[in-house]
Order: C-alpha cells, then sequence, then structure tokens
C-alpha cells in the first residue's frame, strides 16, 4: 500500500511537472507573433490618426476657399458694375490730353511710376506681375533716366522696395479693403502733386480687367503740369494757369481713380478663379486621403480577423 501511494505522488508530480513545462514553453512560440501583431496594429492606429487629422484640415481648408470664393464673386460682380462708371473717367482723361495736343516727351530725363495695386493677396499673379513688370522697365532703363517710384498698395512695394530703396518716392496702404473711390484717388494725386518731385513724364501701372479669367498690364500716361501749361490747343482760350493746373490735377486724379477700378475688378476676379483652383485641388486631396484612408483601415481589420482565426485554430 505504501508502494502504491508512492508510485502515484510521483507519477502524478511528473505529470504536473510535464504540463507545466508545456504550459510555460507553449508561449515562448505564441508570444512573439501576437506581440509583433499588435505593435503593428499600434503602428497602423497612429497612422490613421494621422491621416484622419488631416483629412479633417484638408475638409476644413476647403471650406475657407469655398467661402472665399463666394465673397469674391460677390464683390467680383459689385466691382464689373462700378467699373463700367469709372471707365468714363479714363476716356474723358485720355480724351482730354489729346484734344489739347499733349505728348509724351521723347527723351526723359525723369519718369514718374504710380504702381496700383493693394494689401491682400491670394489672388493669383495680379500683383506679380506688375512687380516683374517694373523689373523689365529698370533692366532696358537707359543710364541716363532716373525713375521715382509710388505704390498704392503694399503687395508691389514688398517686391520692388527691397531692390531699388532709393527710387521710392511714397506709398499708400489700407488699398483693397473696400471699393476704390474718387476721394481715395484725390488724396494720392495731392500727395504726389505736393511732393516736389519734379519729372518730365509719367505712367500709372495697373492691370486692365479683360474678362473673368484675363487681365492684361497696362501703362497710362500722365502728363505733367507743364505739359497742361504748355499745351498749343489751350493757348487759344486765354485762361490763366491756375485753371490750367485744375485740369492737370483733375485729369490726373480721374486717370487714378479709373487705374484703381480696373485693378480692383483684376484681383477680384483673379481671387475669385485661384479659390476655384484651389477648392478642386482640396477637392482631389480629400478623394486620395479617404481611400488611403479606408485601405489602412480596412488592413487593421484583415489583420485583426487574422489573429482571432489563427486564436481559435491554436485551440482546436
Amino acid at each position: 500500500t505504501a508502494f502504491v501511494t508512492l508510485y502515484k505522488m510521483l507519477h502524478l508530480g511528473r505529470l504536473a511537472a510535464v504540463r507545466t513545462a508545456s504550459s510555460a514553453a507553449r508561449p515562448q512560440y505564441a508570444l512573439a507573433p501576437v506581440v509583433a501583431t499588435r505593435l503593428g496594429d499600434q503602428r497602423h492606429m497612429a497612422t490613421l490618426k494621422e491621416l484622419s487629422a488631416r483629412l479633417k484640415s484638408v475638409k476644413s481648408i476647403q471650406k475657407i476657399t469655398k467661402s472665399m470664393k463666394m465673397v469674391s464673386a460677390a464683390k467680383f460682380a459689385k466691382a464689373e458694375r462700378e467699373l463700367k462708371g469709372a471707365r468714363v473717367f479714363g476716356a474723358g482723361a485720355l480724351g482730354l490730353q489729346k484734344a489739347a495736343g499733349i505728348k509724351g516727351k521723347e527723351n526723359p530725363s525723369h519718369t514718374l511710376i504710380i504702381a496700383v495695386s493693394s494689401d491682400r493677396g491670394l489672388c493669383g499673379a495680379v500683383h506679380s506681375s506688375l512687380g516683374r513688370h517694373i523689373k523689365r522697365m529698370y533692366a532696358d532703363r537707359p543710364a541716363d533716366l532716373k525713375y521715382s517710384l509710388v505704390f498704392v498698395g503694399d503687395k508691389v512695394k514688398q517686391q520692388i522696395s527691397r531692390l531699388h530703396p532709393e527710387d521710392v518716392l511714397l506709398s499708400f496702404n489700407e488699398c483693397g479693403r473696400m471699393p476704390p473711390t474718387f476721394e481715395e484717388a484725390t488724396l494720392v494725386a495731392q500727395h504726389v502733386l505736393k511732393s516736389g518731385c519734379e519729372y518730365d513724364s509719367g505712367i500709372i501701372l495697373f492691370n486692365t480687367f479683360k474678362s473673368a479669367i484675363a487681365y492684361e498690364n497696362t501703362e497710362l500716361p500722365i502728363c505733367t503740369p507743364d505739359d497742361m501749361k504748355n499745351a498749343e490747343a489751350l493757348q487759344a482760350y486765354e485762361e490763366d494757369d491756375d485753371i490750367k493746373e485744375d485740369y492737370q490735377e483733375f485729369v490726373f486724379a480721374s486717370s487714378l481713380y479709373y487705374a484703381m477700378k480696373e485693378q480692383a475688378a483684376s484681383e477680384q476676379s483673379a481671387r475669385m478663379q485661384a479659390m476655384e483652383n484651389a477648392s478642386k485641388n482640396a477637392g482631389e486631396m480629400i478623394d486620395g486621403l479617404s481611400l488611403k484612408y479606408n485601405r489602412m483601415r480596412q488592413a487593421v481589420i484583415t489583420n485583426e480577423l487574422i489573429e482571432i482565426l489563427s486564436g481559435a485554430a491554436a485551440l482546436d
């Protein structure tokens, strides 16, 4: 009896030891793939979170660009209506100079350049095209010709003032937030005339509105006070120099007003087109990110199913 009891104790102890060893050894082979799979799932989850955040960001940007497009469309419609009335000022100024026989000097020594832009961006190449135009003028400038620069708006000023700071005469900011008015054009003209700059030729540089998707750099000549006083056609009326000076100031302000209205319409149309392109590009990015997100999410689900099936097969 004692021998049988001892045999049972040894036999049962050996079985318990074998079971303990097998149970301890079994996780060594099964633990590594499980840990690796879970680490891989964590990497996928981190990437999914990044993709989700990026997708949300792009969707927010698309909402902003669509809103800006709608605002620009409304402002463009208003600017286009106001441009029809402003073109009368430009045609009248040019007509007066032509009727008075005022012609620009053939070989000027000092040219005044008034660049009309604004303080706002996100409108394509409206402002940068004016900056490139001025740079080409400097590249083709004769050695004996001096330029004086007046900037209406900060966008073109930022491009040119770093290259030619000594030629900057005046600059005006806070432009483009509201539609330009004749009072603003008159204020700019008064500051230029009172600056003491003695120029013998001048141009206003701006963008002429062609259509909703097209604009063109334009140089509008402006007459000097001496040109108006010495105009041959005005000599027959025997008018005083003060009256001729008033003519010149009104022509100058009218030309500026016309240029500012043309530039405003060109800017709003370009911004509307730029926001439309930005919304389209954001939509393409959203489609690509959504496809990538769905594929990665499906891959995570597939890995989880494989892990569950593998565990079930191991138990069988």
